[in-house]
């Protein structure tokens, strides 16, 4: 065998030893795809626990604010007679009737939160006036007029609302909870960031507030 052929040979039998079968590249392709398979599986599970998770924290904060109304006759935030109740530090309403907003460190919609929690209704310290945060990582506030909630079209006597819920939890909440459609039904979604205009679909990379009435 002359050596030039030697050459070409040992060659050719290096470049047959170095590259994959076909039978190697499906295996590797089947394997990426279990992968890729089980990420999105895992990921579709914890997105399903998150919605849950904040969907139990509507009924939560509903039945703590219908319960104080229940003992004490009076709504939570507004009650007039909270600092008789439980001591001077005690924020405290006008007792008209009527959770109302603002942005003082006495609103009542801040103080609602700490007479749910001294009422021992909410988990947490009784002293704070900070609302609660869902799994989403954004705040709850509660109303007695839907024309003060962030979504005034809401129906219903009192209006809980979550701030920057995922777009992608958004149908499953409302599913979960209601009729499946945001802009209809006792729960409204709508568009916050970015953009600010009634969500017509669900923008899955979004941050919605969502309103639910009770």
């Amino acid at each position: 065998m002359s050596a030039s052929v030697e050459q070409a040979w040992s060659e050719d039998k290096m470049k047959r030893q170095t590259g994959f079968t076909l039978v190697e590249i499906a295996i590797v392709l089947v394997i990426i795809g279990l992968l890729l398979g089980g990420m999105l599986k895992g990921q579709e599970l914890i997105d399903s626990a998150k919605v849950k998770n904040i969907a139990q924290d509507y009924r939560a904060i509903s039945i703590a604010v219908l319960s104080y109304q229940d003992k004490y006759r009076s709504l939570p935030g507004d009650d007039a007679g909270a600092v008789n109740r439980w001591g001077a530090s005690t924020c405290q309403g006008n007792g008209d009737g009527v959770i109302e907003g603002g942005s003082s460190a006495t609103a009542e919609i801040l103080c609602l939160w700490q007479h749910l929690r001294l009422a021992n209704l909410l988990t947490g310290d009784s002293t704070s006036l900070a609302s609660p945060r869902h799994t989403d990582g954004g705040p709850f506030t509660v109303l007695s007029r839907a024309s003060d909630s962030a979504i005034p079209e809401t129906p219903g006597g009192l209006i809980v609302c979550a701030e920057n819920i995922r777009g992608r939890h958004v149908a499953s909440l409302d599913t979960l909870m209601d009729d499946g459609n945001p802009r209809s039904g006792s729960m409204r979604a709508k568009l916050t960031s970015p953009g600010s205009s009634t969500a017509s679909g669900i923008d899955e990379n979004g941050l919605y507030t969502v309103c639910m009435g009770f």
